[in-house]
């Protein structure tokens, strides 16, 4: 299964990106959770907007779906400026950014999701840009063979790069950002604030145990609850004149295979695959994804770091072992490791 495939993946769907931008927030006292981050943030406009200067470069990191897009257009905002959006799997060749990087006006914010796959050469153009506000590029020469460099200077920007993994960037670039921060998961009281306002702008009727339910089930992350509750107003429509009850809930949440702690048939296949296959772990990455036909770059950043989170399953230097949690949630008898 592919993961942009799942109703609980992290990651957003083709169809989501037109409806997030209708329920984004568009401020960090609209924007909820991430408290520590966004009284810094507030910290860090406040002085810049004083000094008539563009924000830091900012890194944003962490799981799929906590929010990193959505406070890139809100720090623009924030810094009353434009933003500009990339993909670092987009931008393939010096050519590509340069093309962005020239049509930037001051104070603009550049926003690339994505940044750990920029590729070696994009990122050697980009360093001066984001120390010097200058720009290297070649004339003469399609391939720079027999051209010249000329430098080009560029507007003041802040550049807002986004990663699911902070571990794949490379130190020059990394080293940058003078603002680098990490998003956590959500709570369920925040979960359930975002659901609350997210209904009240899709105009749904909602009691409030089905709020809890549904924030009980959106592993933590908040494109997850938005996904859920679109997904219950349908049955809810059809099945309940509209209105959300936790009966409703409930029954769409398990027509869905959604579980109570948010948990899907692949996080049990995965779980069962530790438990069964290698009798809880120790065991390693590349042994578990061959035996359950997925990805391991698939598990480290989809699967895993909710089963994480909620202690299901530990890291180990010997490899992945499952947690009496784990047993418990399968109803698995806990027998010895071979190991």
């Amino acid at each position: 299964m592919e993961y942009n495939d799942r109703i609980l993946s992290g990651y957003a769907e083709n169809d989501e990106a037109v409806l997030e931008a209708t329920i984004r927030p568009q401020s960090l006292d609209e924007y909820v959770g991430q408290n520590t981050l966004k009284d810094n943030l507030r910290i860090y406009i406040q002085a810049a907007l004083q000094r008539n200067e563009p924000l830091d470069h900012v890194l944003l990191y962490g799981p799929p779906g906590l929010g990193k897009t959505t406070l890139a257009f809100i720090l623009a905002n924030e810094m009353h400026s434009k933003v500009r959006v990339a993909s670092g799997p987009s931008i393939s060749k010096a050519g590509d950014l340069a093309a962005i990087l020239s049509v930037l006006e001051p104070g603009d914010v550049l926003f690339i999701d994505e940044i750990h796959r920029l590729p070696k050469v994009v990122e050697e153009v980009l360093y001066p840009a984001m120390e010097d506000f200058e720009l290297d590029i070649m004339v003469g020469s399609d391939n720079g063979a027999g051209g010249r460099s000329v430098r080009l200077d560029l507007p003041p920007f802040t550049l807002v790069g986004a990663t699911t993994r902070a571990g794949d960037l490379s130190a020059p670039l990394r080293d940058r950002f003078g603002i680098i921060s990490k998003l956590d998961y959500y709570d369920h009281d925040q979960l359930s604030a975002i659901i609350r306002r997210t209904s009240r702008v899709l105009d749904v009727a909602i009691d409030e145990d089905a709020v809890i339910e549904i924030a009980r089930r959106s592993r933590g992350t908040p494109r997850i609850a938005n996904r859920l509750l679109r997904r219950i107003r349908d049955f809810a429509q059809v099945l309940n004149d509209g209105f959300i009850s936790k009966q409703i809930a409930d029954e769409s949440l398990n027509r869905l295979h959604v579980d109570s702690l948010g948990l899907d048939e692949v996080d049990l296949r995965y779980l069962r695959g530790i438990i069964e296959r290698f009798h809880g772990g120790p065991v390693g990455l590349e042994a578990l994804a061959n035996s359950i036909s997925e990805e391991t770059t698939t598990l480290e950043d989809v699967y895993e770091p909710y089963l994480i989170q909620i202690g299901f399953i530990n890291r180990t230097s010997r490899g992945r072992v499952a947690t009496e949690k784990a047993y418990e949630h399968l109803k698995i008898a806990h027998t010895a490791s071979l190991f």
